[in-house]
């Protein structure tokens, strides 16, 4: 017999075990063990190289990652809603997440430009680096917390092409009434310099140009304009980019919705994200790589560079938008001295290491 009062231990574990301790159980374990699904809205449709279908990978990971306690339905660009809605979307948590790419949505704030990237920027491995350890991602989160959003790095396209014309570039006089689809400051830059910009999603870049509605393009790079078949309408292909050097690439997220999952699914989220930008970084490299020669040999295709006049040009009113845009704000200002200072360690160290490296590798592989 046990004494009165005592505490019968197998009465105590039987009650456990029945759920007679329910209301003792942590909520976050609770949590931890539900099923939730979540929407991820996307600017573009799922299949597009490089960016659609590194985005649908990104929710294969987590999903898998997760074990399913966190699945991801992936909704291409007007699935849910239009490409460049996707922002105000997950702000609203009309979808808990979105893939799409920051300038997008520039008119919530300028100074959004810097986490795609500007006109004479960071390649996407510098752009990494200042994300990463640079201070940069605090600033990001910063300029996203008053709309509810919690910004990810998901790689970059590398460095991209000035695009498509179909005309041949050779003064300044020539870009004077262009009309050209190009997103971002380097619409802007050359809006300035007497072009006529037209913003048109990415799906209807071939049709325009095809119809004689604008007379230049730019998307991304070789691997994507060749899947978008740029080439067969229009053969002055300009490269590089004077505007994209590494154009970064996002996975936003409902801050109050990454709240309050676990702890483990939030920090799955992030490397989830992490984990993207490097595998996405490293397919544009492979594919670029890949598509560059058959698309120069594509017939009627001139591969060409922007003549040195037109590029200080660029550069001269690039540095005006800019610095307009550092003057927007307190936290601006904060992002472009961030941004400038590095950009200035990276020039000086990539002309003597990354510059000298290629220029001695391309000696040696013409001499063998």
């Amino acid at each position: 017999m046990r004494k009165s009062g005592s505490i019968d231990r197998r009465s105590v574990l039987t009650g456990l075990a029945a759920g007679g301790a329910a209301g003792l159980a942590s909520p976050t374990i609770v949590r931890a063990q539900e099923n939730i699904t979540w929407k991820m809205a996307m600017s573009w449709p799922k299949q597009v190289p490089g960016v659609g279908v590194n985005g649908v990978r990104f929710a294969e990971k987590v999903t898998k990652m997760t074990d399913g306690r966190l699945t991801i339905k992936v909704y291409g660009a007007g699935e849910l809603v239009p490409p460049l809605e996707v922002f105000d979307a997950v702000s609203s948590g009309a979808a808990e997440c979105g893939h799409a790419t920051s300038y997008y949505w520039q008119g919530k704030d300028p100074a959004f430009h810097f986490f795609t990237g500007v006109p004479f920027g960071l390649t996407q491995v510098e752009h990494a680096a200042w994300l990463y350890f640079g201070g940069a991602q605090e600033l990001w989160d910063k300029a996203y917390a008053p709309f509810g959003v919690t910004p990810f790095y998901a790689g970059a396209s590398g460095t991209q092409a000035a695009g498509w014309f179909a005309k041949e570039i050779k003064t300044l006089e020539d870009l004077k009434g262009l009309k050209m689809r190009i997103a971002g400051l380097g619409g802007e830059v050359l809006r300035r310099l007497g072009a006529s910009v037209v913003m048109l999603p990415p799906t209807d870049i071939f049709s325009a140009l095809q119809s004689g509605t604008i007379d230049a393009a730019e998307w991304v790079g070789p691997w994507n304009d060749m899947a978008f078949g740029l080439y067969k309408v229009v053969g002055n292909y300009y490269m590089p980019a004077f505007h994209e050097l590494g154009a970064g690439l996002e996975v936003i997220v409902n801050t109050e919705k990454l709240k309050a999952l676990p702890e483990d699914i939030q920090l799955i989220v992030k490397e989830a994200a992490r984990a993207t930008s490097m595998e996405t970084m490293a397919d544009f490299a492979y594919n670029n790589a890949a598509s560059f020669g058959p698309l120069k040999a594509k017939e009627g295709v001139t591969v060409r560079a922007l003549p040195d006049d037109i590029v200080m040009a660029l550069a001269k009113e690039s540095d005006v938008v800019v610095k307009e845009i550092a003057d927007s704000s307190p936290l601006a200002g904060e992002i472009y001295k961030s941004f400038v200072d590095f950009r200035a360690l990276c020039n000086d160290y990539h002309m003597k290491a990354e510059w000298e490296a290629l220029r001695t590798r391309k000696m040696a592989l013409e001499q063998v």
